[in-house]
Protein backbone atom coordinates (compact mmCIF):
# COMPACT_ATOMS: atom_id res chain seq x y z
CA UNK A 1 0.00 0.00 0.00
CA UNK A 2 1.40 3.57 -0.97
CA UNK A 3 1.30 6.30 1.32
CA UNK A 4 -0.46 9.45 -0.12
CA UNK A 5 2.17 12.15 -0.84
CA UNK A 6 0.55 15.54 -0.46
CA UNK A 7 3.95 17.46 -1.83
CA UNK A 8 3.99 15.02 -5.25
CA UNK A 9 0.40 16.21 -5.80
CA UNK A 10 1.43 19.99 -5.40
CA UNK A 11 4.41 19.94 -7.28
CA UNK A 12 4.37 17.64 -9.74
CA UNK A 13 1.41 19.40 -11.75
CA UNK A 14 0.38 18.16 -15.34
CA UNK A 15 2.28 19.60 -18.08
CA UNK A 16 0.61 23.11 -19.27
CA UNK A 17 -1.02 23.00 -23.01
CA UNK A 18 0.65 25.47 -25.26
CA UNK A 19 2.98 26.49 -27.73
CA UNK A 20 7.05 27.10 -28.00
CA UNK A 21 8.95 29.70 -29.86
CA UNK A 22 12.30 29.61 -29.83
CA UNK A 23 14.11 33.10 -31.34
CA UNK A 24 17.44 34.39 -32.14
CA UNK A 25 17.40 37.54 -31.86
CA UNK A 26 16.17 39.73 -29.15
CA UNK A 27 14.14 42.29 -31.76
CA UNK A 28 12.03 39.39 -33.15
CA UNK A 29 11.31 38.23 -29.69
CA UNK A 30 10.52 41.91 -28.49
CA UNK A 31 8.16 42.17 -31.50
CA UNK A 32 6.95 38.84 -30.92
CA UNK A 33 5.34 39.07 -27.51
CA UNK A 34 3.72 42.87 -28.85
CA UNK A 35 2.01 41.23 -31.64
CA UNK A 36 1.36 38.39 -28.99
CA UNK A 37 -0.52 41.14 -26.34
CA UNK A 38 -1.51 42.83 -29.41
CA UNK A 39 -4.02 39.54 -30.19
CA UNK A 40 -4.97 39.41 -26.49
CA UNK A 41 -2.07 36.37 -24.86
CA UNK A 42 -1.31 38.04 -21.93
CA UNK A 43 0.32 35.34 -19.34
CA UNK A 44 3.66 34.44 -21.27
CA UNK A 45 6.55 32.61 -19.74
CA UNK A 46 9.81 34.75 -21.47
CA UNK A 47 12.93 33.22 -21.48
CA UNK A 48 16.29 34.62 -21.88
CA UNK A 49 20.05 34.00 -21.66
CA UNK A 50 20.45 37.25 -19.75
CA UNK A 51 18.25 39.92 -18.66
CA UNK A 52 17.09 42.58 -20.89
CA UNK A 53 15.31 45.24 -19.99
CA UNK A 54 13.36 45.62 -23.57
CA UNK A 55 11.58 42.10 -22.77
CA UNK A 56 10.33 43.57 -19.41
CA UNK A 57 9.17 46.65 -21.32
CA UNK A 58 7.47 44.45 -23.87
CA UNK A 59 6.06 42.54 -21.49
CA UNK A 60 4.48 44.89 -19.06
CA UNK A 61 4.14 42.78 -15.73
CA UNK A 62 2.62 43.72 -12.61
CA UNK A 63 4.96 44.41 -9.99
CA UNK A 64 5.36 41.53 -7.70
CA UNK A 65 3.87 41.38 -4.27
CA UNK A 66 6.85 40.56 -2.17
CA UNK A 67 7.39 43.92 -1.83
CA UNK A 68 4.33 44.45 0.58
CA UNK A 69 5.40 41.35 2.87
CA UNK A 70 9.03 43.20 3.04
CA UNK A 71 7.02 46.52 4.12
CA UNK A 72 4.68 44.42 6.67
CA UNK A 73 7.89 42.57 8.13
CA UNK A 74 9.79 46.27 8.27
CA UNK A 75 7.46 47.54 10.00
CA UNK A 76 6.51 44.72 12.12
CA UNK A 77 10.46 44.08 13.19
CA UNK A 78 10.93 48.35 14.12
CA UNK A 79 7.77 47.71 15.84
CA UNK A 80 8.98 44.81 17.63
CA UNK A 81 12.72 46.43 18.55
CA UNK A 82 11.06 49.60 20.11
CA UNK A 83 8.52 47.29 22.32
CA UNK A 84 11.53 45.15 23.28
CA UNK A 85 14.15 47.53 24.29
CA UNK A 86 11.44 49.92 26.14
CA UNK A 87 9.60 47.01 27.90
CA UNK A 88 13.55 45.34 29.20
CA UNK A 89 13.98 49.18 30.14
CA UNK A 90 11.05 49.69 32.25
CA UNK A 91 11.21 45.92 33.37
CA UNK A 92 14.95 46.47 34.54
CA UNK A 93 15.23 50.69 35.08
CA UNK A 94 18.66 51.31 35.64
CA UNK A 95 19.12 55.91 35.85
CA UNK A 96 22.17 56.32 34.49
CA UNK A 97 23.91 59.44 34.20
CA UNK A 98 20.29 61.07 35.33
CA UNK A 99 19.38 60.17 31.78
CA UNK A 100 14.96 58.97 31.05
CA UNK A 101 14.75 55.05 31.67
CA UNK A 102 13.04 54.99 28.36
CA UNK A 103 14.99 57.34 26.11
CA UNK A 104 14.85 56.29 22.36
CA UNK A 105 18.17 56.92 20.68
CA UNK A 106 20.39 54.44 22.01
CA UNK A 107 17.34 52.15 21.07
CA UNK A 108 17.29 52.68 17.44
CA UNK A 109 20.06 50.74 16.10
CA UNK A 110 18.35 47.61 17.84
CA UNK A 111 15.04 48.81 16.17
CA UNK A 112 17.19 49.28 12.73
CA UNK A 113 18.18 45.81 13.12
CA UNK A 114 15.05 44.24 14.09
CA UNK A 115 13.68 46.32 11.02
CA UNK A 116 16.47 44.53 9.10
CA UNK A 117 15.97 40.81 10.05
CA UNK A 118 11.82 40.99 10.13
CA UNK A 119 11.95 42.41 6.46
CA UNK A 120 14.89 39.79 5.37
CA UNK A 121 12.67 36.86 6.98
CA UNK A 122 9.52 38.45 5.72
CA UNK A 123 10.85 38.80 1.70
CA UNK A 124 11.90 34.98 1.88
CA UNK A 125 8.82 33.99 3.19
CA UNK A 126 6.38 36.18 0.76
CA UNK A 127 8.65 34.72 -1.99
CA UNK A 128 7.99 31.17 -0.92
CA UNK A 129 4.19 32.19 -0.69
CA UNK A 130 4.00 33.41 -3.94
CA UNK A 131 6.36 30.56 -5.73
CA UNK A 132 4.17 28.22 -3.70
CA UNK A 133 0.52 29.73 -5.11
CA UNK A 134 2.23 29.67 -8.74
CA UNK A 135 2.91 25.97 -8.52
CA UNK A 136 -0.48 25.45 -7.63
CA UNK A 137 -1.76 27.67 -10.38
CA UNK A 138 0.14 26.18 -13.14
CA UNK A 139 1.42 22.90 -14.54
CA UNK A 140 4.90 22.12 -16.31
CA UNK A 141 5.84 24.92 -18.37
CA UNK A 142 8.05 23.95 -21.65
CA UNK A 143 11.70 24.65 -21.73
CA UNK A 144 14.76 24.67 -24.26
CA UNK A 145 18.20 24.08 -22.43
CA UNK A 146 19.09 26.86 -25.09
CA UNK A 147 17.15 29.35 -23.55
CA UNK A 148 20.07 29.63 -21.14
CA UNK A 149 23.19 29.80 -24.14
CA UNK A 150 22.08 31.98 -26.82
CA UNK A 151 17.96 31.94 -27.56
CA UNK A 152 15.00 33.37 -26.10
CA UNK A 153 11.77 31.62 -25.85
CA UNK A 154 8.17 32.67 -25.03
CA UNK A 155 5.99 30.09 -23.98
CA UNK A 156 2.37 30.94 -24.51
CA UNK A 157 -0.16 29.19 -22.75
CA UNK A 158 -3.39 27.68 -24.93
CA UNK A 159 -5.54 25.51 -25.56
CA UNK A 160 -5.44 23.19 -29.26
CA UNK A 161 -8.39 25.27 -30.86
CA UNK A 162 -6.03 28.50 -30.38
CA UNK A 163 -3.01 26.70 -31.09
CA UNK A 164 -2.45 27.38 -34.78
CA UNK A 165 -3.08 30.87 -34.42
CA UNK A 166 -0.44 31.28 -31.72
CA UNK A 167 2.33 29.26 -34.26
CA UNK A 168 1.68 31.09 -37.07
CA UNK A 169 1.76 34.67 -35.14
CA UNK A 170 5.26 33.06 -33.92
CA UNK A 171 6.35 32.17 -36.99
CA UNK A 172 5.18 35.54 -38.56
CA UNK A 173 7.27 37.35 -36.06
CA UNK A 174 10.50 35.78 -36.84
CA UNK A 175 10.54 32.38 -34.65
CA UNK A 176 13.41 30.13 -35.99
CA UNK A 177 11.51 26.80 -34.03
CA UNK A 178 7.83 26.46 -33.01
CA UNK A 179 6.23 23.42 -31.78
CA UNK A 180 3.62 22.32 -29.27
CA UNK A 181 4.31 21.80 -26.14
Amino acid sequence: MALPNPLKELFDRPPTPGVLGVFAHLDSAVAAIRTLKAGGHRDLTVYSPIPRHELEEALDQPVSPVRMFTLVGGIAGCTAGAWLTLWISYDWPLVVGGKPVGSVPPYVVIMFEMTILFGALSTLLGIAFNALMAARRRGTIAYDPRFSNDRFGIFVPCGADRAPGVESLLTGSGAEEVRRA
